[in-house]
């Protein structure tokens, strides 16, 4: 999963995701719902919709948005978060 020590490329800012927001992040985009993500993390769907919220807002600051669940899948694969294999 997520490689910390891959450094992003001058062109893909960094968003500086926090553990915990990469790691909710992941879980949505590998499961079929929030719900299930929800479940499998111990925590409510306000919790992940905020993590994603903020995920959202931290790309769309170093002008990289990310407004779909398709645009996060592709920017966790652009930043190292994930892999094709993964999904």
């Amino acid at each position: 999963m997520h490689n910390a020590s891959a450094p992003l490329s001058p062109t893909r800012p960094d968003p500086k995701l926090s553990a915990r927001e990469v790691q909710v992040m992941l879980r949505w985009i590998t499961c079929d719902s929030k719900s299930a993500a929800c479940s499998d993390l111990f925590i409510t769907m306000g919790t992940v919709n905020t993590h994603l919220t903020r995920i959202r807002e931290k790309y769309q600051a170093v002008g990289r948005p990310a407004p779909t669940k398709a645009a996060l899948v592709a920017r966790a694969l652009q930043d190292g978060l994930i892999r094709l294999e993964e999904l």
